[in-house]
């Protein structure tokens, strides 16, 4: 798998699919955007079996953001059957967003 690339249209059935789903709202002039992309690659790459991983352009799709209360990015929000169950705002390094996923999902 790979990072799915989110649009307006997309979003919803993506996120319903019944595994669980981190999605990072994010910009391409957004600094710390662009640092946690990297690292919200890596952790696919290890438990992208497990969860579904999403970015979405916040300016590109401002719907969606607007949707869910996005002001700040980045902003990595938690689904679980199609339902927000947490948010992660900022940057953060490796191991933190990694637990966070872990915790959030049980995993």
């Amino acid at each position: 798998m790979a990072v799915a690339h989110l649009t307006d249209d997309d979003f919803d059935k993506t996120v319903a699919t019944g595994k669980p789903t981190v999605v990072d709202f994010w910009a391409p002039w957004c600094g710390p955007c662009r640092m946690i992309a990297p690292i919200f690659e890596e952790i696919e790459k290890t438990l992208g079996e497990k969860v579904n991983f999403g970015k979405i352009n916040v300016d590109d799709h401002q719907r969606t953001a607007s949707k869910f209360g996005v002001t700040s990015i980045p902003t990595i929000i938690f689904f679980k059957d199609g339902q927000r169950i947490d948010t992660m705002v900022g940057a953060v390094p490796k191991p933190m967003l990694e637990q966070k996923i872990k915790s959030v999902f049980s995993l």
